[in-house]
């Protein structure tokens, strides 16, 4: 919508004047807002025509001043019109500084987005996980090669983010970096956060996201089946390192923690339930969710096993976690052993809970979803499509019923 604005000259009187002239100011209104300038001329009230805005007479002096307001006054005009030309945002504030030649301090993307990141570097631990830092740093890094490959420069103002400048992003993450539909749609979330810091402190003020849509597309989620889950199990790796690893690897299959959640559980959040047994009550590092976990058999007997585990004695948690990446590797030694042509990473443990252990065994999935730590029941739903085994379980009874 085009903005509208008014233009004022009027004089500014100080609260102490008495008599004698007046310094003559410029008041620009745009949509109902002002900002304010002097004219840097002065007047005799008595020679000023407050409804025209300019000085009464014939006398050669009171048509220079005239001629100098009405220059003002066209300067602005243009400006407006320069402005809405190079469509952007017209403001009063805009008009004034192009006006007196005071620009409107310069930001960039990067810098901004660096000091975000430096932010949740300091709340690692409290607010954020690890992951969610490497996930911002990665995504700064793509932001910062692509504006280096685009536009040559190692920074630019935050106003030439644009639909354009958002298009073009995406197009160098799906063809230059590789990325699949999700991860691109990840890396332009991510950086819409920093856009969005920037709309809200009013350093930006028409959002480039505004015609802009992207969608995840759903991704089939994998888990074992209880034949791979008894087949890790039931073998022993020949290895000490392998063999706790699959050992973790298991607990979270029977209690639906993630990676951060088992590496940090205490033995003082293994509590006692409402129902007298033996329970997990922590919160997700992820998104700081209470969870309560009621734990099976198999699970409790694996944190009796660590109970006087050398390193858990020592970091004072439950098991003697390593890194992610090295879980992963061995998880790819232990698939190959058991003949499981599965990619199996720890995560699948996860879903295997939500899958093989509780939704196919009739746990309600609501009930799934708060053991989880779900903020959102759509979340756990995406794993509702093993419901379709049980279907196809609970209507094989039917068939025999009816043959």
């Amino acid at each position: 919508m085009k903005a509208t604005f008014s233009i004022l000259f009027y004089l500014k009187k100080r609260s102490d004047y008495s008599n004698g002239q007046l310094p003559i100011y410029l008041r620009i209104t745009v949509d109902g807002k002002r900002a304010e300038t002097s004219t840097s001329r002065a007047i005799h009230p008595n020679q000023w025509i407050a409804s025209a805005g300019r000085a009464k007479g014939n006398k050669e002096e009171t048509k220079i001043l005239n001629a100098y307001l009405d220059a003002l006054q066209n300067q602005i005009y243009e400006i407006n019109h320069q402005l809405t030309v190079s469509k952007v945002e017209i403001t009063a504030d805009a008009l004034k500084n192009r006006l007196t030649g005071k620009l409107e301090p310069s930001k960039m993307i990067l810098e901004i987005f660096k000091e975000h990141n430096d932010r949740i570097e300091v709340l690692v631990g409290k607010d954020y996980a690890v992951g969610t830092l490497c996930r911002y740093k990665t995504s700064l890094k793509h932001t910062h090669d692509f504006i280096r490959r685009k536009y040559k420069v190692n920074d630019i103002d935050i106003k030439k983010i644009d639909h354009e400048f958002i298009t073009g992003y995406e197009f160098y993450l799906r063809s230059v970096r590789k990325c699949a539909n999700n991860s691109a749609v990840k890396y332009i979330r991510n950086f819409q956060k920093i856009v969005n810091i920037c709309l809200d402190n009013g350093w930006l003020h028409i959002n480039p996201f505004l015609r802009y849509k992207a969608k995840v597309k759903q991704v089939d989620r994998v888990f074992l089946n209880q034949d791979e889950l008894d087949t890790i199990a039931s073998k022993n790796f020949g290895s000490e390192r392998v063999n706790v690893v699959r050992d973790i690897f298991l607990f979270c299959c029977f209690t639906g923690l993630a990676y951060v959640d088992v590496q940090k559980l205490k033995p003082t959040e293994i509590v006692i339930g409402v129902d007298g047994g033996t329970w997990i009550s922590s919160s997700r590092l992820k998104t700081g969710t209470p969870f309560k976990v009621p734990l099976l058999p198999s699970a409790l007997k694996l944190i009796e096993k660590y109970k006087e585990h050398p390193t858990c004695k020592v970091s004072l948690r439950t098991f003697p976690v390593i890194t992610n990446q090295k879980m992963n590797a061995y998880l790819k030694e232990i698939a190959e052993i058991s003949n499981i042509e599965k990619t199996l990473t720890f995560h699948i443990a996860r879903h295997t809970f939500a899958t093989t252990v509780t939704l196919a065994n009739g746990v309600p999935i609501e009930t799934v979803s708060k053991m989880l730590g779900h903020t959102n029941i759509k979340t756990t739903q995406h794993y509702a499509k093993i419901l379709d085994i049980k279907v196809g379980e609970d209507m094989a009874l039917l068939r025999k019923k009816y043959h």
